[in-house]
């Protein structure tokens, strides 16, 4: 199926960010502080495995695209990533949303 849709990277951005927030009313943790470019998932979000597993499923339903090649952005070198910032998912997204 094509994709028909452009995403730039600050709708993406304010996306994600309102996912991310929205996302939290529902975590022990809760969430401290505000979310931005430089926030990163575990580090500051506290996000577990599974929290972040519920993030994918949460932003492939939002853009409507199932099997984005989430591995590749926490995998390198076969061996996984430690953190990553909102804007590292931001530029992932940006790229395999506005790909055929």
């Amino acid at each position: 199926m094509k994709n028909n849709h452009c995403f730039d990277r600050d709708t993406i951005l304010s996306d994600l960010i309102k996912i991310i927030e929205e996302m939290s009313c529902d975590w022990e943790n809760g969430l401290f502080g505000t979310v931005g470019k430089e926030t990163r998932l575990v580090a500051d979000l506290a996000l577990t495995s599974i929290q972040i597993v519920q993030l994918v499923i949460a932003i492939e339903k939002h853009f409507q695209r199932q099997g984005l090649p989430f591995q590749t952005l926490f995998l390198s070198d076969d061996r996984n990533v430690d953190d990553l910032r909102v804007s590292d998912v931001v530029e992932f997204l940006y790229t395999h949303l506005n790909t055929l």
